[in-house]
């Protein structure tokens, strides 16, 4: 995973017994971290000064961490919309520098002192354990807070438009990308351009002028919806306009991580034989529908999660070696809205849940 000459110094140094090859320096027996111990609003992320760090198993390394992003996802776990075991340290992303590894990490050639990205449960604290396998080396020329942002927004975008579609849309034809104005949805309209689709975005009002900057071929601006995360979809006759733009035809593909307000939008907007991708649940679930309603096209859903689009290491690796080669070729442009401090955990949550963000939003460990 690592490089042939990083393998010999991580073997020389484990020859001579140096403890720099375990440990970057002591690591506390206790952290800071935002945890979860009841679920609910923002306000049940709590900032705790003597949570135990965690103990590093065989296969794992200790990242220290810089930065942790923060996502949608995070906040369905902190509702308790999507479940996890009580309590938990609350993000799936973070980004820093390797602190200790184990004799496997060794082995493959991770060193103490490495840059390294990764998801894995837990980032919103001062270490995670993190198994060599999720790891993510990064370019020297690439900042952490970047390489944070690449990981859950930045690999969920790579899927959505190569993968979740299922090859059922070609180069040169139609796609819809809802909320392209910040998140996920900014970095998937960027790289359905680079794949070669024809991109119809939405967005509000207050983020056209970071919409302009992606490339799409045709941007709905929708009225903005106070206090939340997602554009009032029925301030335009969405479904209207995506077919003007088609010449009646509709798009082959629709990404929509909004849910609720948009099921019935995205799935009228579809061509015959096209795709409706629901990734996420911004303005609530999407409810349940009979599948006949997707007749009258044969059209397709699928509600994919990045975890079955990552299976193996190559797989990851490959996903990432794409998003990495973008930004180093100047044909993505990642923008860090706002880095929070870990002490305003509940703050972060709730600038994200507000729709405030026009970009990546960070906490700074």
């Amino acid at each position: 995973m690592f490089s042939l000459t990083s393998r010999r110094v991580m073997a020389t140094a484990r020859a001579s017994n140096n403890p720099i090859a375990r440990f970057l320096s002591a690591v506390p027996s206790t952290m800071k971290a935002a945890v979860v111990r009841e679920t609910g609003d923002a306000n049940a992320l709590k900032l705790e000064h003597d949570y135990p760090t965690p103990e590093m198993k065989p296969g794992q390394v200790l990242v220290k961490n810089e930065f942790a992003g923060i996502n949608f996802i995070d906040t369905y776990h902190r509702k308790g919309l999507y479940a996890r075991d009580l309590p938990f340290i609350g993000g799936q992303e973070g980004g820093g520098t390797v602190a200790a590894v184990s004799d496997e990490a060794a082995a493959e050639g991770v060193q103490v002192g490495d840059r390294v990205a990764y998801s894995v449960f837990g980032s919103y604290a001062e270490y995670t354990a993190v198994p060599t396998g999720k790891l993510l080396p990064v370019p020297e020329d690439v900042g952490l807070d970047v390489a944070t942002s690449c990981v859950v927004q930045g690999l969920t975008a790579h899927y959505l438009t190569s993968s979740a579609h299922a090859g059922l849309i070609k180069e040169g034809e139609w796609c819809l990308i809802h909320g392209v104005g910040g998140g996920t949805c900014q970095w998937a309209a960027q790289m359905a351009k680079i794949r070669g689709y024809k991109v119809i975005g939405t967005c509000s009002k207050g983020k056209e002028e970071a919409s302009k900057l992606l490339g799409c071929d045709e941007l709905i601006v929708l009225d903005e919806v106070s206090g939340t995360a997602y554009e009032d979809y029925e301030s335009v006759d969405i479904v209207a306009k995506v077919m003007e733009v088609t010449d009646g035809k509709g798009v082959k593909c629709v990404i929509d991580g909004i849910g609720k307000s948009t099921m019935d939008i995205s799935i009228n907007s579809l061509a015959h034989r096209g795709i409706f991708v629901s990734f996420g649940n911004a303005s609530g679930a999407v409810p349940a529908f009979p599948v006949l309603r997707l007749i009258g096209k044969s059209a397709y859903v699928t509600r994919p999660k990045l975890l079955d689009y990552t299976t193996s290491r190559a797989e990851l690796v490959e996903r990432a070696d794409d998003i990495f080669g973008w930004l180093k070729d100047g044909k993505l442009n990642v923008s860090v809205d706002t880095t929070f401090p870990l002490d305003q955990a509940a703050e972060g949550h709730m600038y994200l849940e507000a729709g405030k963000s026009k970009g990546k939003v960070l906490y700074g460990i």
